[in-house]
């Protein structure tokens, strides 16, 4: 299959650049020169293990590329993903995650030429896992710029319908279903709006899909590689995110029986474990054991975020995942749902005292920050699904045969699947729940990303689903599905693919819900903002200054950094002395309101002591739940010196 070489390759990729990140930190050689080596030694690699890599691939053929992408499935998504690239190449990267704590790790580690445990409010940047990070690392360093960063997430995209339908047919679905989900699962709401962005929880799906496919590979081929390709697979999926742990389950159930074949070439699987171990999360669970006592890091977190009751996580999480995928593509009731949800929510009050606050939160249209599959893959999926429980033909229905090399699983339907099977098909259920009792934090249904492709075999391996994909209903539905999509792709907010500014200048005439329309026009400015919020005050900051930061830990900081490579952000904690402030060469300070506020001061007590003046202000929103704020931008005086006075900005 011609897509193998290309996940392997991406395996490797991915694989070098987290070991290339942890020892390059280790010798303090985060830089250009270090990461060229690096790269040269990678190449010379790839060059060597060509054949391993290179297996299962056949030439490019543009007919057979023609041939394929004439069908409409295959089509519609080409079509998406080249929307989806669009706005990537469009629009400079606007996930707040990745602005408040992903790129700012980064920044803060090249400053110093490695991985540190950095001095800021901002857990994040310490105790969360950096295979993400690692990727975008090399990235950064050979453009100097974060506009090609979204690549990261948008190749294994692509990688994703090949997966699909390998795992699936090899677990015992029907090729003509696994043929439609191949093409119709990557266009969940979750992958397409991430497939552009910096968010990390949908591209780890590729990693999950391939740790399965190699341990099922290897158990009929018998091939060593296969099993090293497998064990990389699973530990680059633990070191995406820390939360994906779970979904080592249904991977640990089909890679323990092959497992035994790493020792028939003892020193180049012990280099494959090492390389595992480095991309996996134990490093920084390591890590986090050594700065703040607990490998989780949950110690630094909000206490909500862990969850200490698991009955009330499987619970709540439950209503939030169904809510988070079925919530429709346009959904103008999401205010007053979010007013009516502690009357309506079953429960509401139990899941408040333990879950983050705005858990129950949705949108007026999809976003990365918070959708799963969505609202058109979902009904498609539950359609599906219940039609063939409750079609009269389904007892009678022969078992269809998988495409694909003989496999050691019974291919057989999900009901009647017997002994390790059904336990295999019904793993990741257990993953998901096991996630549910340990998480107390919101937007669980992109949180689940990695999950969703290991969930589906279960549901679609009925008998009966393929005589349902052959129904005209299921065309016209599929048809109904992929514009959804397009709806979602086109109207984020963070890379709107249309005249959005236009239309709604000609709405403000014809408009008859004003209220409605400046949630519309504020939402759509916010998001045009994020990139560079602090653009205004950079003009009150000289180039190659130290700056420190005091703000809150949901403030990004990437705005302050640029042009990047000309100035460094220092983060500024609370019991930060003057005198220490002076030793690290800061002048300058951005300083934010909702910090004071949550320090209980304001700015006229903050200044005295800190021998501070401001210099400039400036109002910024964030976000839109949040709403407008003041900043400022002040100056710090030598310790010893009068304390300067505030000159001609009145302290809000």
């Amino acid at each position: 299959m011609s897509f193998l070489p290309l996940v392997r390759i991406w395996l490797l990729l991915s694989a070098l650049a987290s070991v290339a990140g942890w020892l390059l930190s280790a010798v303090g050689q985060l830089n250009r020169p270090g990461y060229a080596a690096v790269a040269g030694l990678g190449l010379l690699g790839l060059f060597l293990t060509r054949r391993e890599w290179l297996r299962d691939g056949h030439a490019f053929s543009w007919p057979r590329v023609q041939a394929r992408f004439a069908r409409p499935l295959p089509l519609a998504l080409a079509a998406l993903a080249a929307l989806v690239l669009l706005g990537g190449i469009l629009y400079a990267p606007g996930n707040y995650d990745a602005l408040t704590y992903r790129l700012p790790r980064v920044l803060h580690w090249l400053a110093q030429g490695r991985w540190h445990w950095i001095h800021t409010t901002n857990y994040r940047m310490n105790n969360r896992s950096c295979g993400f990070e690692w990727l975008m690392t090399p990235v950064f360093l050979a453009t100097r710029s974060d506009r090609a960063l979204f690549l990261i997430n948008f190749l294994p995209f692509l990688l994703l319908p090949g997966l699909v339908f390998s795992v699936f047919t090899r677990l015992g679905v029907n090729a003509r279903v696994a043929w439609q989900w191949m093409w119709l699962l990557p266009t969940g709401y979750n992958f397409l709006l991430q497939a552009a962005s910096l968010g990390n929880d949908a591209f780890a799906a590729a990693y999950a899909l391939a740790a399965v496919d190699f341990a099922l590979r290897a158990a009929s081929s018998r091939r060593i590689a296969d099993v090293w390709f497998s064990l990389l697979a699973a530990a680059l999926l633990t070191g995406a995110k820390s939360g994906n742990l779970p979904l080592l389950l249904p991977w640990a159930m089909l890679f323990i029986p092959v497992a035994p074949r790493l020792l028939s070439r003892m020193v180049p699987s012990l280099l494959v474990i090492l390389a595992a171990a480095m991309a996996s999360c134990l490093p920084t669970a390591l890590l986090n054991s050594l700065n703040c006592a607990d490998w989780t890091g949950l110690s630094l977190e909000r206490p909500e975020v862990a969850m200490h009751h698991p009955l009330v996580g499987i619970l709540g999480n439950s209503i939030m995942f169904g809510l988070s995928n079925f919530t429709p593509t346009l959904f103008p009731l999401a205010g007053w749902w979010v007013n009516a949800a502690p009357a309506l929510l079953p429960g509401f009050k139990l899941f408040a005292a333990h879950f983050e606050g705005n858990f129950y939160r949705l949108g007026e249209i999809p976003t990365e920050e918070w959708s799963g599959l969505g609202f058109g893959l979902s009904c498609l999926l539950a359609a599906g699904v219940g039609l063939a429980l409750f079609s009269r033909r389904s007892q009678a229905a022969p078992v269809s045969k998988p495409a694909g090399p003989a496999d050691p699983l019974s291919p057989t339907p999900w009901f009647r699947l017997a002994g390790p099977s059904k336990i295999l098909l019904a793993s990741p259920y257990v993953s998901l729940l096991f996630f549910f009792a340990k998480s107390g934090m919101m937007t669980i249904g992109r949180l689940v990303s990695a999950y969703y492709p290991l969930l589906l075999p279960l549901l679609i391996s009925h008998p009966s689903a393929s005589a349902l994909v052959r129904h005209r209903w299921w065309r016209r539905a599929t048809g109904v599905v992929l514009w959804l999509a397009l709806v979602a792709v086109v109207l984020t907010p963070a890379r709107p693919l249309w005249p959005v500014q236009n239309v709604l200048a000609h709405a403000n005439d014809a408009s008859s819900s004003p209220s409605f329309l400046h949630r519309v026009k504020n939402v759509y400015q916010v998001y045009a903002d994020r990139p560079d919020p602090f653009a205004a005050l950079r003009a009150a900051l000289p180039d190659n200054a130290v700056v420190g930061f005091v703000a809150d830990s949901n403030d990004p900081e990437v705005s302050l950094w640029r042009p990047y490579g000309h100035r460094r952000v220092v983060d500024l904690l609370p019991t930060d002395t003057p005198a220490w402030i002076q030793s690290q060469g800061i002048e300058y300070a951005v300083v934010g309101e909702m910090y004071l506020f949550l320090h209980h001061q304001t700015l006229a007590t903050w200044l005295p002591p800190h021998h501070a003046t401001v210099i400039a202000s400036t109002t910024v929103t964030l976000t839109v739940a949040d709403g407008l704020h003041h900043w400022y931008v002040v100056q710090f005086a030598p310790v010893g010196n009068a304390s300067p006075q505030t000159t001609g900005v009145t302290p809000q």
